[in-house]
């Protein structure tokens, strides 16, 4: 193991934070997720959700000068979660990621692999 990182987040907090600045959304999360997030009935646990994966993945990396948005949470056609680095090269590295959301928190947890 290279690195772990967990986060866990008040959704009504970060649904507070996107209706209060619109533009939050945008500086925070790539088009895909924010289309993704966007067809939900409970888009906020969503949004919710992936801030945490990308909050556990940065604690993860140790990297302070990547920027949220460089950090991508797609799902596979299976519904697994998965993370992806732009402008980053992940080789030898695996990223391990597990989300979980409940009524008002949403967790992830990040295991780096080498």
């Amino acid at each position: 193991m290279s690195g772990t990182g967990i986060d866990i987040v008040e959704v009504g907090r970060i649904k507070k934070l996107m209706e209060k600045d619109e533009r939050l959304k945008n500086r925070i999360f790539t088009k895909n997720e924010i289309r993704y997030c966007e067809k939900k009935r409970k888009k906020y646990h969503h949004y919710a959700v992936r801030f945490a994966a990308k909050e556990a993945v940065w604690k993860a990396l140790g990297k302070g000068g990547m920027g949220l948005k460089n950090i991508e949470i797609k799902n596979r056609s299976n519904g697994q979660p998965q993370v992806y680095l732009k402008g980053k090269r992940l080789d030898p590295l695996k990223i391990l990621v597990s989300l979980a959301h409940s009524r008002d928190y949403a967790v992830a947890q990040v295991i780096v692999v080498e």
